[in-house]
């Protein structure tokens, strides 16, 4: 289970974006490569905010469960989605892809226990949606070599397999007294997740 969730943590995934954004732009497809870099950009800037306001104002959500969305769920699904969205150049080629790497990857963070059922549906639906919307800012032209973006990606992904970065502990710090100004959210907090 580690070794499959590891290739989503922010120390993979970041690199992972960089490169398939450089052979975008390689490629000569920049409406591409700023599509992709805005995606994923919106995408995890949608769950670091989530996550923020998750473990800031933790007793409001209480009773779904949720303290901080799947980073790790959002990536997969964005990555992989967007990767099949950039290769076929159609948003049918996105979703199902997205769909399935966040059931993987989703899973893989409830079985370890690092974040619940609803926190890995929240981060997956979130990284769905990123995807989706990738190929409307890309445009419908399809990458003119697909294996070549699949490619780099795959090589950087394994390259880096294993490096971790201690995102989720920067972000509780982060969080902790930032939301103390709504009375909601100055309830008890836990440790980072």
């Amino acid at each position: 289970m580690i070794f499959l969730t590891d290739f989503f943590d922010q120390a993979v995934v970041l690199p992972v974006v960089a490169a398939v954004a450089a052979v975008l732009a390689l490629l000569g497809w920049w409406r591409g490569a700023i599509g992709w870099l805005l995606a994923v950009g919106v995408t995890f800037g949608a769950v670091l905010i989530l996550k923020l306001g998750f473990l800031a104002c933790g007793p409001v959500f209480g009773p779904w469960s949720l303290r901080s969305p799947s980073g790790h769920t959002a990536a997969a699904a964005m990555v992989a989605g967007g990767l099949a969205a950039l290769a076929a150049g159609r948003r049918s080629a996105a979703v199902p892809v997205a769909v399935l790497a966040a059931g993987m990857i989703g899973a893989t963070r409830v079985a370890l226990g690092f974040h619940s059922v609803a926190e890995v549906c929240l981060g997956g639906a979130i990284g769905v949606a990123g995807a989706a919307l990738l190929p409307g800012l890309a445009g419908r032209r399809r990458a003119r070599r697909p294996v070549a973006l699949l490619l780099a990606a795959c090589v950087v992904a394994v390259v880096l397999h294993g490096l971790r970065l201690p995102a989720e502990a920067a972000i509780w710090h982060a969080s902790q007294g930032g939301l103390d100004f709504v009375p909601a959210c100055r309830g008890e907090r836990g440790g980072p997740v």
